[in-house]
């Protein structure tokens, strides 16, 4: 069926350019937007007859009968003999043309080969039916680009995820919910921008290819240089480049970039994705606390329109004063072990009573992760600071001067996900390089996700970094605010093939 109406289509592309119609012209003449045309009508105006039809009374451009000019995608075409209805749409919006023989010269041409998904450029006036409906009547008409192809609606629905995901910008076309979910997402990053160009954070950018992946645990993916002839990384996080810049001197940087981690899909994961960290000099991760909080509210209002939203039917509510929590008491409270004074082998044997199969070669602070984001993370549905975990998970974080077996480090946790950490930088070259040396040891022993020792940057710590604060956040904030899975708001996610 689907390639009935292709031949179609090209054959109405033939008779178009034999008839002299150029079907893809590059000159459009456009004197308004849509949206823009619609403002000048006005909420009441008599109507005048016109073939069953009748313009009225009402804005300044609508009475003056000035001729204007719009363009657009032909979503609508209903063709009632000597007057065809056109329902033609911009990104500002939809309008009505009213196309009649009697104003046309080419109808009869337009008429038997234009379609719905074709562009076109429409010269009129505007007018008011008898019933009200807006519309533009046609005196002008340029076909700007025919479509081979007919919108979904016209021979298969939409419906599954999967089709949506491939075909977004199909998607997008027919559904208004799909368009405005990607506009709020520019305005979510926009937001974030702002709120720190605002506090004096100066914006850098940072390289995509590393020669040693860092800042996170993750597996990366590798790419060859071919110049250089070298093997690189695609960077799982922003955090060591924009630390060597507080080394450098500068004391609030931060970055918007992708960032690339070999990972599992599920609903709140991702291989490439967009993320935000900043750094901040001569602060520690209690300023962060207040510092977020109040950015997180900022960015909420702004996308939502208030404090509050909804996640799987449930009611956040992100104006309240966020509590802090303590991250070994609530481990504990939750499995009845500190998972300070816990040994390993009593946590790998947890992980595997909860149904966890932790690898074997999993050290302390991956198995104290698993069981944490299996007993304790789900049930924290308001917004709040977790605190303080145990040192073996976080690598690149202070510890507690009141008690080394921690570290400084704060998450905003809601809807029972981790929406961004932070924490007191750890800016001692000694420690940061005993905890590489560390991580290096899982490594060997088959983790794949654990930390690399970087040498340029230990190399850095040693010229002095300044204490410091650092917080990062991605996109699933944002698709947590949206109570759909990360892979449903990114525009184009990756597919695999067909």
């Amino acid at each position: 069926m689907l390639n009935d109406i292709i031949q179609e289509r090209l054959k109405k592309l033939s008779r178009l350019k034999k008839a002299g119609v150029n079907p893809y012209p590059s000159e459009v003449k456009v004197t308004l937007s849509i949206g823009e045309a619609r403002k000048k009508f006005s909420a009441k105006g008599g109507s005048l007859p016109d073939g069953g039809r009748g313009a009225s009374g009402g804005g300044a451009l609508e009475k003056s009968g000035k001729k204007i000019f719009l363009a657009g995608r032909i979503v609508g075409w209903r063709d009632q003999g000597s007057v065809v209805f056109a329902d033609v749409a911009d990104e500002s919006g939809k309008i009505q043309l009213v196309i009649k023989k009697d104003n046309l010269k080419d109808f009869q041409l337009f008429k038997d080969n234009l379609d719905r998904g074709d562009f076109v450029s429409a010269g009129g006036t505007l007018f008011r039916t008898k019933k009200g409906e807006e519309s533009l009547e046609v005196k002008e008409l340029k076909l700007l680009v025919k479509s081979l192809r007919p919108l979904p609606s016209e021979w298969y629905g939409l419906e599954e995820t999967e089709t949506r995901l491939r075909k977004r910008y199909i998607d997008i076309i027919l559904n208004p919910e799909t368009k405005e979910m990607f506009r709020k997402k520019s305005v979510f990053w926009e937001t974030l921008r702002e709120f720190l160009l605002k506090e004096g954070f100066l914006e850098l950018e940072t390289p995509a290819l590393e020669l040693l992946p860092g800042g996170a645990e993750a597996e990366p993916f590798k790419t060859r240089h071919k110049a250089l002839d070298v093997d690189f990384y695609l960077r799982i996080s922003l955090e060591l480049p924009l630390k060597k810049l507080l080394v450098a001197g500068y004391e609030k940087v931060f970055e918007i970039g992708r960032v690339f981690r070999n990972e599992g899909i599920d609903r709140e994961h991702l291989q490439d994705y967009t993320q935000l960290e900043f750094y901040w000099a001569y602060r520690d991760y209690n300023d962060l606390m207040e510092f977020v909080e109040k950015m997180y509210k900022d960015v909420v209002k702004k996308i939502i329109g208030g404090l509050k939203t909804t996640f799987q039917r449930k009611t956040i509510d992100w104006g309240k004063k966020w509590p802090k929590l303590e991250y070994v008491a609530v481990f504990e409270k939750a499995n009845k072990l500190n998972p300070l004074s816990a040994s390993r082998e009593e946590l790998f044997s947890l992980a595997k009573k909860l149904g966890l199969e932790p690898e074997k070669h999993a050290g302390k602070g991956r198995l104290i992760d698993l069981i944490f984001k299996k007993t304790v993370r789900p049930n924290l549905i308001q917004p709040c600071f977790l605190v303080n975990p145990p040192v073996e998970i976080e690598p690149l974080a202070k510890r507690s001067e009141k008690d080394p077996r921690i570290v400084e480090r704060v998450q905003v946790i809601a809807c029972g996900t981790e929406l961004g950490k932070g924490f007191s930088e750890l800016n001692d070259p000694l420690d940061q390089r005993a905890r590489f040396e560390e991580q290096m040891k899982l490594r060997a022993a088959g983790d794949k996700e654990a930390q690399f020792l970087d040498e340029e940057f230990l190399e850095a710590l040693e010229y002095g970094m300044p204490p410091a604060a650092g917080f990062g956040l991605s996109e699933r904030l944002f698709a947590v605010l949206m109570d759909k899975p990360v892979r449903e708001t990114v525009i184009f996610p990756l597919m695999r093939p067909k």
